[in-house]
């Protein structure tokens, strides 16, 4: 068995919390690969090691000097390294890379050094091989992964050994480094678990797995200890702060579980996320997964009469806010209507044009616009089996004095998503939180 396992930046911060990744990784012998990110922060006013180094690549370009910030940095590993009883020097590297900034290097290859340095340690520490992720992960010309070649390269290159790998960046065809977009190390864990096909991948942070709501708007939510990579997908479509969708996908595609634990708190056992669960094995006693939404909607809604008897009207709509690059969320249809919902932020600056345009073309009875709209989902795999869920959500929410100005379920009933007024938001997560998870 293999255990691919990620530790983020706050899990990196300090030489203490290398002790504690240290001592999860002696727990199970199966946690062979490690993936890690550049140092955290420390305290709340302390700056994490890459947001430095991209002050550095700033300095840089604009010709003004940063070796206070450089020998910041330095320091910040060499305090990790003396703390955690290591030999290993990183000072002839830093030279090096001092060296080389004075002749030019790119802003990707400067922020990379964040994990580089972070995974040297880290392999040092545990006793592993370090494996420069520069030899494995291959990006193309267009900035895409090429799967295959990195999958190939990290089977040969880590086969029987036990690894720390750098997170966040890789390699182009021509040699030079690139990046991922912030928050890349969840990516390089999830290609790495996926090229060595791992029984679980082990995305360690500072937070005991996803929340059922957000901890800003409901106090103490409890923790989702199984969820699939559906309700997943849809939790973050409607708001959650989740993993970005390209740490997901590789792990998804070969069906590897993926583990959401606490650094902080080895002992909980995190949310599991897999393809499908066996709803003996999940022991919850809600049928909702998670609650999540966020602000910033319109409504526009169309009348005439007998609209829906007219054929290509929807496509004509549809083509007008194509022309003017609005996206539309979700659509709902009467006999004499249809409402659009859009983002705000998207129609707000032509808003009047695509009104005019869809007055001219299809010469509607009116056309009233709704602003700010926001939308609250509560989302379950479990709900489909529930006979009306839809209609005790419906009613919680007027009971409460929540006046909900759209209802839509998706076709496959793992969504109930309403449209309530921005000033209605924080209280309909908080009385559908109370109301179906709370209590039961």
């Amino acid at each position: 068995m293999l255990k691919v396992d990620k530790f983020g930046g706050s899990s990196c911060a300090d030489a203490a919390q290398f002790a504690k990744v240290k001592s999860i990784v002696a727990a199970d012998p199966e946690r062979r690969v490690v993936v890690v990110s550049a140092p955290g922060k420390r305290f709340q006013t302390d700056h994490k090691i890459t947001d430095l180094l991209y002050l550095c690549a700033a300095h840089i370009k604009y010709g003004v000097g940063c070796e206070d910030i450089f020998d910041m940095i330095r320091g910040r590993y060499n305090d990790i390294a003396r703390n955690c009883g290591l030999s290993l020097d990183l000072n002839p590297e830093f030279d090096a890379l001092w060296e080389k900034i004075q002749g030019g290097v790119s802003k990707d290859e400067i922020a990379s050094r964040g994990e580089y340095f972070s995974a040297k340690l880290m392999a040092a520490y545990l006793g592993f091989d370090f494996l420069d992720a520069a030899l494995w992960v291959k990006f193309r010309f267009d900035g895409s992964v090429d799967q295959d070649a990195s999958y190939e390269a990290l089977r040969q290159a880590a086969s029987g050994r036990a690894v720390v790998i750098p997170g966040f960046y890789g390699v182009m065809p021509d040699g030079h480094i690139k990046t991922f977009t912030r928050g890349g190390s969840d990516i390089t864990g999830a290609l790495a678990a996926a090229a060595l096909d791992a029984d679980v991948y082990e995305n360690w942070t500072d937070v005991s797995g996803i929340l059922m709501a957000d901890p800003r708007i409901v106090k103490d939510p409890a923790p989702i200890s199984h969820v699939t990579y559906n309700e997943l997908r849809e939790l973050s479509y409607v708001g959650a702060q989740v993993l970005h969708e390209g740490a997901v996908y590789p792990v998804r595609e070969k069906h590897i579980p993926l583990n959401i634990r606490n650094t902080n708190d080895p002992a909980h056992p995190g949310t599991l996320i897999m393809e499908s669960i066996d709803d003996a094995a999940d022991k919850s006693d809600t049928f909702i997964t998670g609650i999540a939404g966020k602000k910033g909607f319109s409504i526009i809604t169309i009348a005439k009469t007998s609209l829906s008897s007219e054929h290509g009207i929807l496509l004509q709509i549809m083509e007008v806010l194509e022309k003017h690059r609005v996206n539309v969320e979700f659509i709902l249809s009467g006999i004499d209507t249809v409402s659009l919902m859009v983002s705000a932020a998207e129609v707000s600056s032509r808003l009047y044009e695509v009104l005019g345009e869809l007055q001219r073309k299809l010469k509607p009875n009116s056309i009233t616009v709704a602003e700010h709209i926001a939308i609250v989902a509560a989302v379950g795999r479990k709900m489909a089996y529930r006979l009306g869920t839809s209609g005790k959500l419906f009613a919680t929410l007027g009971e409460h004095g929540v006046n909900v100005r759209m209802i839509t379920q998706g076709p496959d009933e793992l969504n109930i998503i309403v449209g309530v007024e921005e000033t209605d938001f924080e209280n309909a997560i908080r009385v559908l939180y109370n109301s179906f998870v709370k209590e039961n």
